[in-house]
């Protein structure tokens, strides 16, 4: 190989036999801990609406000292964690979803996830198909959604209700996967390492241009970043100025979601009610698989998605700073809510 590519060390490097043995990223919630939670709820609704509130507002005494650990978790660990048993079943959608809200702010900083600035937004059916319209989001459909990671240090799902079957979660270690490349196709990991482009789906900002161009795998301050979406790089290619996939970037591409969907990388969980799993985007790739929902409005499938730039990575290589700037200028220049959007 002409680059000198490393290893990656440290419990970012799993296996699925590994993380069923060491369930360490499983934190559930004792009663003591739920009772906190109720009552910082409590609080701030009593105060406030939304989630105009910040972690000295939801105050956790007990439950912040296990929240410290999960962000270690995430950002020097497994890069994984399921909190299991906040008790949705006690509250309605506005205070689950400050519920959430509020344990998101002794983690990190909510980032904006859509050009109307939406901080926490509902991943439910709404009958898109990404594969099919490239404007369309996966989080709005009911599909099989391939390995991916999504924008930001952290993101994080709340199951508010499960869907009537499938919808399991699928996890791989992005390090892990980059290691075993390492060992039996270096040729295809400085693929990786080069140059992509990545759809935005017209979602960008004024005068950018409608993709990004950035690796799959990159080193820098010691740490391994990872940017990986094949339905968003194959979008890219609709436009004429995007250079055409090269043989062996087809081949690369084919074998990181390959050794992702592979016995010994992918972990499945399905979610339960009350469920939070916060993922290292940095290392950790997901899926999804198809689901069928129930008929019942009041039933479907719902989760909260929160994305979170944590206090682990306090600085970005050059490359992957234009998926910050635009959600920084949705931030701050959002496009104005639908009638129908709930988030």
């Amino acid at each position: 190989m002409s680059m000198a590519i490393e290893e990656v060390s440290g419990r970012a490097v799993w296996t699925a036999d590994e993380m069923r043995r060491d369930t360490r990223w499983v934190q559930p919630l004792d009663e003591a801990e739920r009772a906190e939670l109720r009552g910082a709820v409590d609080l701030v609704r009593s105060r406030r609406a939304g989630f105009d509130f910040g972690k000295e507002d939801f105050s956790l005494p007990r439950l912040g000292e296990k929240l410290v650990r999960i962000r270690e978790e995430l950002e020097d660990g497994s890069g994984v964690v399921v909190i299991r048993g906040v008790p949705v079943e006690d509250w309605d959608l506005p205070a689950i979803e400050q519920a959430y809200w509020g344990i998101g702010t002794h983690l990190g900083s909510a980032l904006a996830q859509t050009p109307r600035g939406d901080l926490l937004v509902r991943v439910e059916d709404r009958g898109g198909d990404q594969h099919k319209d490239p404007t369309a989001r996966g989080f709005h459909t009911a599909r099989f959604l391939p390995f991916h990671n999504d924008q930001g240090d952290v993101v994080g799902l709340l199951c508010v209700r499960a869907s009537k079957s499938g919808g399991a979660s699928c996890i791989s270690s992005a390090a892990a996967v980059h290691n075993e490349i390492l060992r039996t196709r270096p040729d295809l990991l400085e693929v990786l390492y080069g140059q992509w482009y990545s759809d935005i789906r017209g979602e960008q900002p004024p005068g950018r241009p409608p993709y990004y161009v950035e690796p799959r795998f990159a080193r820098f301050r010691g740490r391994l970043f990872t940017q990986h979406g094949r339905t968003y790089v194959d979008s890219a290619q609709r436009f004429p100025e995007v250079p055409r996939l090269t043989p062996q970037q087809l081949e690369a591409m084919k074998l990181v979601d390959t050794l992702c969907e592979s016995e010994r990388y992918r972990l499945d969980m399905d979610f339960r009610p009350g469920d939070i799993q916060f993922l290292n985007n940095r290392v950790v790739l997901h899926s999804r698989t198809d689901f069928v929902d129930h008929a019942e409005p009041e039933r479907k499938r719902l989760l909260l998605r929160l994305w979170l730039r944590t206090p682990g990575y306090p600085e970005l290589p050059d490359y992957f700073k234009p998926r910050f700037e635009d959600m920084d200028y949705w931030l701050k220049h959002p496009l104005p809510q639908p009638a129908t959007q709930h988030a």
